[in-house]
């Protein structure tokens, strides 16, 4: 199997992660393995890498890679597991963890995951292969779940055309392929919105989020992350579009808040300090943007905990 994807912010993420030689280090979101090779550069023969992933393919791609590594632990599960993760390898404390939010370019090009617009296949868009899938969102959800689902996390102003649609349509058949949502999103949007970007777009991605829970897995490690840090410990977070760099933001800002007291209190009283150091935000350089067109929305925040 050849697990394709291009690792971005590869150099950027692993340079931020200001890797120690004997230092434990996860990365939530192992895919191929590109950031992971990275970070096992760096290692030296005390160290420790937790390489997590969801997807079956790509825990078969880790075991290649990495199977004869004594340094790497690989382990089936969700990110938004990481206490019980480091539970089940026995480790307390680990000195960075990385993430790379979304969905992988193989999952993408991967015509018969379901996970494309531009390739006809079931609907499926699970990334662990379990569970239910984009073809039981999209024929079960009632008129309203649809349009929440679409708008929340699509961002699509016509959520509401496209939801009822949906529903019109499954009347006469279940919606079945990729090619079935693709026309009846198009026919729910004007000509004028169908310039651009793909006009399937915000709904796949809306669909895709709901079916994996992604949102809800990035606040569940977001709330565990920083009692697994050591002491200086890092974590580093690559978003693809503003819901997922909100909630890394806002979380983020959060941990890097110092005293709430009023301006006019002549000493501070919350006693709060602290509890981060946020880096400044990275974005993909211009090299990178011309060689992968993926990574024209990605950007990376850091924070090191003091």
């Amino acid at each position: 199997m050849n697990f394709n994807h291009k690792s971005v912010l590869l150099k950027e993420s692993v340079n931020s992660l200001n890797i120690k030689p004997d230092g434990i280090y996860v990365d939530g979101t192992a895919g191929g393995g590109g950031h992971s090779a990275e970070i096992l550069k760096r290692l030296g023969e005390k160290g420790k890498l937790i390489a997590v992933d969801q997807d079956p393919d790509a825990l078969k791609i880790l075991e290649e890679r990495f199977g004869s590594d004594k340094r790497v632990k690989i382990v089936n599960s969700n990110f938004s597991a990481l206490g019980n993760i480091l539970d089940t390898v026995g480790v307390s404390k680990i000195d960075g963890l990385l993430l790379d939010i979304g969905v992988s370019s193989y999952q993408l090009d991967t015509a018969e995951r379901g996970f494309s617009y531009h390739f006809n296949a079931p609907l499926d868009m699970r990334m662990s292969k379990t569970g239910s899938s984009a073809y039981d969102v999209i024929n079960n959800y009632n008129k309203e779940q649809l349009e929440k689902v679409i708008f929340s996390y699509g961002e699509e102003k016509f959520a509401r055309s496209i939801a009822g649609n949906i529903v019109k349509y499954r009347e006469e058949k279940p919606i079945e392929t990729t090619d079935e949502l693709v026309e009846i999103i198009k026919a729910s949007m004007p000509e004028s919105a169908k310039r651009g970007s793909h006009p399937a777009r915000k709904t796949f991605q809306a669909i895709r989020i709901e079916v994996n829970g992604e949102l809800d897995a990035l606040k569940q490690v977001l709330e565990q992350a920083l009692a697994v840090l050591s002491e200086g410990g890092v974590i580093s977070v690559i978003t693809f579009h503003s819901l997922e760099d909100r909630i890394v933001k806002n979380e983020f800002r959060s941990w890097a808040q110092g005293c709430t007291c009023p301006k006019d209190f002549p000493v501070c009283v919350c006693g709060k300090k602290p509890k981060v150091k946020l880096l400044k935000p990275v974005t993909p350089s211009d090299e990178e943007l011309n060689s992968n067109k993926r990574s024209r929305s990605a950007k990376l925040r850091t924070a090191i905990k003091l």
